[in-house]
């Protein structure tokens, strides 16, 4: 591999010569050689278009420093390569297990994009510290970037919670007028309309949204300014409104400055708290994944009230047998997601005095956590919900084997004399009916007027 030689602070270093990353990043690359986690790219997208909005405040507040000519490169070299598909997607091989405050991440971008942009202008143009990293520090750009990033994922999370609690609504309306047997306990509860629990999902889904719109408002108030203890250092007044109004053009959000740079510096419970709506999210696609599991059990032993799609064989050494494998990788998700909360948790709790410094992994954890349950649920919505159809037949049977169906009798007969014909028809196997006519309760008119399943939901 052939090598250049690239210098900082503490002396020269050999850089690989067909990557744009500089000393400080090649550091940390040789001295955090842990694990396979890589800082999530869109991390790095974002510091690109923070960097992109810091220097267009620059401009704007240090015109002798930051020179149209300076921030016409860093404009090309950011929306050009910091694009999904950008041409320096692999120039941030950086380990999430590095310096807790961001800061060898931060500096990654600094540097590409100064080397990059030299390239670009054909001479030493841009500093990575003077230039790129102009009115900032790590410890207010890396914090910025991370509640621009969580905003971004929360957003694409309600689209595909959106599209799921749609999917379910076109079932809804497509399965009206089936009568089952509602469940709680796992046992026989009273009747309820196919239609009815579906729309509980439905419902659980649109709440789950406006958890996340609620939580992600904390999130659009920002570090960037604060620079290295939350005093704003080095930065020109108005810096702060400078790029939050840069920002909201680049990403159409409604960001502003955090009202107290150094709470926004060493707390980090914005995130916590965010990810506990999202963590209520994973506690709710849980929950109807196994319902939909549960409803689709059998074919023949299980409840086996619903079909889903036969997507692969479930079983390498029993053929014919096909397994609920959407509501088990959902079911999966969810679990790691809940596991992701608590790592977030403890993280949130920790880092001294005027700054957090467990960040890169509260940050890993936020966007697999969103990147995951997107995944799913789309999966999920596609594979799985989209294909779900009732078995009026078996809902039927089991509904008329239900004995408490007895409860629309009990304001005629009350509630002992209900169990008590409860009771007697399980223990002698017969219908309701039958063991309410045995008892000498209701007259058979009577019974047929009071037990209607239709009257019961």
């Amino acid at each position: 591999m052939d090598y250049r030689i690239e210098k900082d602070s503490m002396g020269e270093i050999k850089v690989p010569k067909d990557k744009y990353w500089g000393a400080q990043t090649q550091r940390s690359l040789e001295n955090f050689k842990i694990g396979n986690e890589k800082m999530p790219y869109f991390l790095i997208y974002t510091l690109g278009y923070l960097k992109l909005a810091c220097a267009r405040a620059n401009r704007l507040l240090k015109p002798e420093k930051m020179t149209e000519e300076k921030l016409n490169i860093i404009t090309m070299v950011v929306t050009e390569g910091f694009c999904e598909n950008g041409l320096l997607k692999d120039n941030f091989p950086l380990s999430v297990w590095q310096t807790g405050s961001g800061t060898q991440t931060n500096m990654n971008v600094n540097e590409v994009i100064a080397n990059f942009g030299n390239e670009i202008a054909k001479k030493r143009l841009l500093h990575p510290n003077d230039d790129v990293n102009m009115s900032q520090s790590s410890n207010d750009a890396f914090p910025t970037a991370m509640h621009i990033t969580c905003v971004i994922e929360m957003n694409l999370l309600c689209k595909r919670l959106k599209e799921l609690s749609d999917s379910f609504k076109r079932l809804e309306g497509k399965y009206k007028g089936i009568i089952k047997t509602g469940r709680t306990h796992l046992q026989d509860a009273t009747p309820i309309s196919f239609s009815q629990e579906i729309s509980g999902f439905t419902s659980t889904l649109k709440k789950d949204i406006e958890l996340l719109e609620v939580a992600k408002k904390p999130l659009l108030e920002l570090a960037i300014g604060g620079t290295a203890v939350g005093t704003g250092l080095n930065a020109p007044k108005g810096f702060d409104e400078a790029v939050c109004n840069e920002l909201k053009l680049i990403f159409e959000e409604s960001f502003k400055p955090a009202k107290n740079k150094f709470h926004a510096l060493s707390s980090k419970d914005e995130i916590a708290f965010a990810h506990g709506a999202i963590k209520a999210v994973a506690c709710d696609l849980m929950k109807i994944a196994n319902d939909i599991r549960w409803l689709s059990s059998g074919p023949r032993c299980g409840l086996s009230e619903i079909t889903i799609p036969e997507n692969e064989p479930g079983s390498s050494i029993m053929p014919g047998k096909v397994n609920p494998t959407q509501c088990e990788s959902l079911t999966m998700v969810c679990a790691q997601v809940m596991g992701n909360d608590t790592t977030i948790g403890i993280c949130a709790s920790q880092g001294n005095f005027q700054l957090n410094v467990y960040m890169p992994v509260i940050i890993y954890n936020f966007v697999n956590s969103t990147g995951l349950l997107c995944d799913a649920i789309c999966s999920f919505e596609k594979n799985c919900v989209r294909g779900i159809k009732p078995k009026k037949e078996k809902m039927k049977e089991n509904l008329d084997k239900s004995l408490m169906t007895v409860t629309a009798l009990t304001p005629h007969i009350g509630y002992e004399k209900g169990a008590e014909v409860a009771k007697l028809a399980f223990k002698e196997n017969i219908s309701l009916k039958e063991a309410c006519l045995k008892l000498g309760y209701l007259t058979s008119e009577e019974f047929d007027k009071y037990y209607r399943f239709e009257e019961m939901i």
